[in-house]
């Protein structure tokens, strides 16, 4: 049968197993040739089924888990010997997640077939590894740089054990792992890591945008025993891992080697990093001798969810408000000469260039742009830093997930008075592949200041409110935060289905809610990408006679007083979101409305689950699908 009903093509019952002897650093011929075989087994097997992520439109990240499996095997052949090894593959790289799938169906957790899965909406093959999620999944990987410290742990807990993990150049720069690098050698741990160091990262080679970024110099300065080799050697890599097993302490094995070595068309490219492309993947696959039908059967045969739910109220048209971000910033840095651009404004990059819309800055106004590594708390300092003196801007952008990570940072701007513009893209939930551990729900925490000082933090519902928001806050002073989701978004309409909302001479006025439409049975609260989908709703309950208003609330953590006590004088108010429920805007709305004796009934919907992988189905598995604001509205207007 077609598509993900295929048999596995790739038999994984040809794995062989092989014990290794780490006070034997050399290979038998044998051992040579086994390791070998099931190297490329499993290669084969990863390029294939990740593949499916590139089909089904989902992404998955090919390269990494490809480049490690010389690594993955020997672990295994060392655990077949001896059972003095901590028995767990940990990975640093949770886009590494092939890794752990592939195991899991090693180890008779998962049946091969369903690798075919990999990314699809509730298959529990999210993009990163979750611990209790996935049959045989033996933890989660969490972001960048969060593991070594926590294997840490594992370790002190298991010093009978020697405890691995796999590493790479990318999650090496974390500052994390320097304090983990630190505390593993002054506690002498049996630690021994194991790093792909293959000089790609999402924007690019570190060693071009990272100069002085050297893997074995800091660990060996942070007093790690470190073996550099080429990881394509399989008897230089098993010699070397041979030696860090038998050393008495904490030590690192390097592996050089280019992205995914041996696939045509990404080895040694930033696009390895990413999913290989279905054709590359049945180029590669036809080369290695399987059948044509792998393309006709399997990868040709998956396609993209489509999203069947038409909206009104919105357009068809829709934009990318991460990448509008860039550009509206462009629109102002347009206005100035690169000397004055250059002396006013610094624009830091975290590896996401490409991601969080920077790049179109990078490539118009280079003479403001910094690339820099995967060190978002330094790189936001960096920013506050620049921005120290009144008439000196830093700009900032990574994920929402990570807003998370530079918490203290913002306390510390805050404190010196520092003006930064922070982008924060993939908020809430809508198309998150990556799952749980990316999921940017806790937007409000950039609000951590006390009661005498205001920070902004601006969630425009569209491109062209992203473009309002950027050129009125660009050069307001102090801290202000922009947060935009992964996924493309319509444009708002008015009521009349035909003009755009924030088109002609909108003007946008920080901590100003906007009536979308007056009602008189209540209203729904919203922004971002659920203002679309709140007014679809909103529009087909006053098609049913339900006079339902909508009020958008672009800058969230502001009170509007006039609007407030319109709305909680109404007969209900339903705020709709997808950040968390416990700390997004709807955990503060309620006691805003009670402060001010403002007593309507009163709904709260955000995200409350863990993801269940895909990208549009995580809106509806959340509950926050027009059906289900429609359902929730009827609820409080009985």
């Amino acid at each position: 049968m077609p598509g993900v009903a295929s048999t596995f093509p790739i038999d994984l019952n040809k794995y062989k197993k092989l014990s290794l002897d780490p006070t034997k650093p050399q290979l038998t011929a044998e051992q040579r040739a086994t390791l070998q075989h099931n190297i490329q087994l499993l290669r084969d097997a990863i390029v294939l089924f990740t593949a499916t992520g590139a089909a089904r439109g989902v992404s998955g990240h090919t390269g990494g888990a490809y480049d490690t499996v010389p690594e993955v095997c020997i672990l295994l052949s060392l655990f077949e010997n001896s059972d003095k090894y901590f028995p767990i593959v940990f990975d640093e790289a949770g886009h590494r997640v092939a890794t752990q799938y592939l195991l899991s169906a090693l180890e008779g957790h998962l049946p091969a077939e369903h690798l075919l899965h990999y990314r699809e909406a509730n298959s529990k093959l999210p993009g990163h590894p979750e611990l209790g999620l996935t049959p045989g999944v033996k933890f989660s990987s969490g972001r960048l740089g969060h593991m070594w410290p926590h294997v840490n742990g594992v370790a002190m807990a298991h010093r009978d054990k020697v405890v691995f993990c796999l590493g790479s150049d990318g999650s090496q720069q974390e500052g994390n792992d320097a304090e983990a690098a630190r505390l593993a050698v002054a506690q002498n741990l049996n630690l021994k890591l194991l790093i792909d160091d293959n000089d790609v990262t999402i924007a690019g080679h570190p060693s071009a945008y990272l100069k002085g970024y050297d893997v074995a110099r800091t660990l060996e300065g942070h007093g790690l025993k470190v073996h550099t080799v080429q990881g394509e050697d399989i008897d230089a890599l098993w010699g070397a891992i041979a030696s860090v097993v038998t050393y008495d302490g904490p030590a690192a094995v390097i592996a050089k080697r280019p992205m995914a070595p041996g696939v045509q068309d990404i080895e040694g490219s930033t696009h390895g990093h990413d999913v290989i492309p279905v054709k590359s993947a049945i180029k590669y696959l036809t080369a290695r001798g399987y059948p044509q039908s792998i393309a006709s059967d399997i990868l040709s045969n998956i396609k993209p969810a489509p999203v069947t739910h038409l909206y009104i109220g919105s357009t068809k048209e829709t934009g990318a408000n991460r990448a509008i971000f860039g550009e509206a910033v462009n629109l102002v840095l347009d206005k100035l000469s690169k000397e004055e651009a250059a002396k006013k404004v610094m624009v830091i990059d975290s590896d996401l260039e490409g991601s969080t819309g920077l790049k179109v800055i990078h490539q118009k106004h280079p003479e403001v742009f910094v690339p820099s590594g995967i060190m978002e708390r330094g790189n936001f300092s960096a920013a506050a830093g620049f921005g120290f003196e009144a008439d000196k801007f830093g700009v900032f952008s990574t994920f929402s997930a990570f807003l998370e990570m530079v918490i203290s940072e913002i306390t510390m701007a805050r404190l010196n008075n520092c003006n930064v513009l922070s982008h924060f893209s993939h908020s809430g939930v809508d198309e998150m592949a990556d799952n749980t551990c990316h999921f940017g729900v806790n937007s409000m925490f950039a609000d951590n200041g006390l009661s005498d000082v205001q920070s902004w933090l601006y969630f425009p519902a569209d491109p062209l409110q992203m473009v309002a928001v950027v050129k009125r806050v660009f050069f307001e002073r102090g801290l202000r935060f922009v947060f935009s989701t992964r996924s493309k978004v319509p444009y708002i309409l008015k009521e009349d289905g035909k003009t755009k909302y924030f088109d002609g001479d909108y003007q946008f006025v920080p901590g100003k809610d906007e009536t979308i439409v007056e009602g008189t049975a209540g209203y729904v609260v919203s922004f971002g990408e659920m203002l679309y989908r709140s007014w679809d709703a909103v529009l087909r309950c006053r098609q049913e006679g339900l006079d339902v208003g909508l009020i958008n609330k672009p800058t969230l953590n502001i009170v509007d007083e006039q609007t407030l006590v319109k709305i909680g004088s109404s007969p209900f108010v339903l705020v709709v979101e997808s950040l968390n429920q416990k700390t997004g805007l709807g955990s503060k709305f309620g006691t805003w409305l009670l402060e001010r004796q403002l007593t309507p009934k009163y709904g709260y919907m955000g995200t409350t689950k863990e993801g269940c992988g895909g990208l549009s189905e995580q809106i509806p598995y959340q509950n926050l699908d027009p059906q289900s604001i429609i359902l929730k509205i009827k609820q409080l207007s009985q």
